[in-house]
């Protein structure tokens, strides 16, 4: 893989990773001694059981998006390590190399397409 294109994804890297922190934010605070923990906030819509039920239909809606994102974020950040420590767009399974086209569409991806499909 060359240094242009391994310079490029960084940056999508870098990127996404911006994205997702903000986006994390938005749900609730990070915690102060793990990073990269997010804890959703319960919303406050009133006091009536109807402003109650959807205050826990947010919530729940909140914290599991709060856990793709949280993935997604780890994701990101394991594959701005592999570039740093120079082992980044290779399967984590068999060692090859991923394709290009791949890194491509996901930048993070940490096994190439035969080995996900197994």
């Amino acid at each position: 893989m060359d240094a242009n294109f391994i310079t490029e994804m960084k940056e999508k890297l870098e990127s996404e990773r911006t994205d997702l922190r903000k986006r994390l934010g938005l749900l609730g605070p990070e915690d102060k001694k793990v990073k990269d923990d997010f804890h959703a906030k319960f919303p406050q819509y009133g006091s009536s059981e109807e402003d109650n039920a959807t205050e826990v239909a947010q919530y729940q809606d909140n914290v599991s998006l709060e856990g793709n994102l949280e993935g997604r974020l780890k994701e990101v950040e394991e594959a701005l390590v592999k570039i740093n420590k120079g082992g980044y767009g290779r399967c984590e399974n068999c060692q090859e190399e991923i394709p290009r086209e791949r890194l491509e569409v996901n930048p993070a991806a940490a096994i190439c397409v035969k080995c996900k499909d197994l």
